[in-house]
């Protein structure tokens, strides 16, 4: 592997003390790799040349640990940003491995589950912020059912509400540098879960008390596990304000949340997303969410980790060359290209360009028998990543 497409800093690529520090147990299998610490990962991640770290709550300090050993691992872990220069952009809670979430946490229908969510919820953002987030990632790993029997959906949105709009007003009234992104999925480990997509998370958030300080962390693998196309997720997210951040993966369409190395499965899917985050100027950490195989051994993580962060920084070099290339962009301005004819039904409406428009003439047999040069502008956007050009 060359020594090209390095990560720097300004890349701001992070990685999840759950991603590198998976230790490869599945559902049918026991782990193949010996846990590590916390500490051990952050210089993992600094070795591989990563900007940042982040981490559930229990990721870092396990649910069961004393007050002491909590002040001792965080002692620890800050010591470790401190020599490898890390920094945290983001922090969440795991309300969905310990048995009391077993159906929900806050849409729980147990309101003694609703209320200890909360707290550990506002437990975990007081030491995200005392690490230094300041986006806090909300996915609802057990908010969803496996009947319809089981739960008022109704009642279920309502739940959520009340807990967001609590939440925010805390950190409002801590006077945090805070703001919340909402993470949808489909399914898995709920047979449905609430809020599935992209969509879903934007209409939610509008009935919040304080939408503007929430806002949605999309990521790859949950949208493609319904058949998405993630891009325009992101992109309805980008106009809207709300793209917080993001998880990047890759993942077979309509397969389980599969985690993989970014760009492993779908590499023009990934090359689009890149040249969007690019081209928009999206400023956020590109987060990969992601697992190593669970072929690998810790040196096989590293691979992983570096590889994620090389297959962006090879996307983002291919978009600057699709967005440079002469050909490509007069055949884009052709299929964009724009007589002035219309100019008059542009813009706001009024009465006038309605009666305008309704009285001009349209030569529909020829706009349908334009072509449109989409399979050779595919085929040389092929090309560009196929490295023929």
């Amino acid at each position: 592997m060359t020594t090209a497409f390095q990560p720097k800093p300004e890349h701001k690529f992070t990685f999840g003390l759950w991603t590198v520090g998976n230790i490869g147990r599945d559902p049918f299998g026991e782990p193949t790799r010996q846990p590590i610490s916390s500490v051990e990962i952050v210089h993992m991640l600094a070795d591989a040349g990563a900007y940042g770290v982040n981490f559930h709550d229990n990721d870092l300090v396990p649910i069961d640990a004393t007050l002491a050993e909590r002040d001792r691992i965080v002692k620890d872990f800050k010591q470790a940003l401190a020599d490898t220069g890390l920094v945290v952009p983001m922090a969440t809670t795991n309300l969905f491995t310990d048995p009391a979430f077993k159906d929900g946490a806050f849409t729980s229908n147990d309101p003694n589950v609703r209320a200890y969510a909360l707290q550990k919820t506002l437990q975990a953002i007081d030491l995200g912020v005392e690490l230094g987030a300041q986006i806090y990632v909300f996915w609802g790993g057990r908010e969803g059912v496996e009947t319809d029997a089981a739960k008022n959906p109704l009642a279920a949105i309502q739940r959520n509400r009340e807990a967001m709009n609590f939440l925010c007003e805390y950190a409002l009234d801590q006077s945090y540098d805070l703001k919340f992104a909402l993470e949808p999925k489909p399914n898995e480990p709920r047979g449905d879960m609430y809020n599935a997509t992209v969509g879903h998370m934007l209409a939610f958030i509008e009935t919040l008390d304080h939408p503007e300080m929430v806002g949605v962390n999309p990521e790859v693998a949950h949208e493609h596990m319904a058949g998405l196309n993630f891009l325009h997720g992101v992109a309805q997210a980008w106009d809207a304000g709300k793209l917080f951040h993001i998880d990047l993966n890759d993942q077979a369409f309509g397969r389980y949340d599969q985690d993989f190395r970014f760009g492993a499965v779908n590499l023009k899917t990934a090359f689009f997303l890149v040249k969007f985050l690019e081209d928009v100027g999206y400023a956020g950490s590109r987060h990969f969410d992601a697992h190593a195989y669970r072929t690998e051994d810790y040196e096989g993580v590293k691979d992983f980790a570096r590889g994620c962060m090389r297959t962006y920084l090879i996307l983002k070099e291919k978009a600057a060359q699709w967005n440079a290339d002469a050909e490509i962009q007069a055949l884009v301005a052709e299929i964009n290209a724009d007589d002035g004819s219309t100019d008059a039904f542009k813009g706001a409406y009024s009465r006038s360009k309605a009666a305008a428009l309704k009285a001009a003439t349209f030569d529909r047999r020829a706009l349908g028998a334009r072509g449109l040069s989409y399979e050779r502008l595919d085929q040389l956007t092929v090309e560009v990543l196929l490295g023929v050009r």
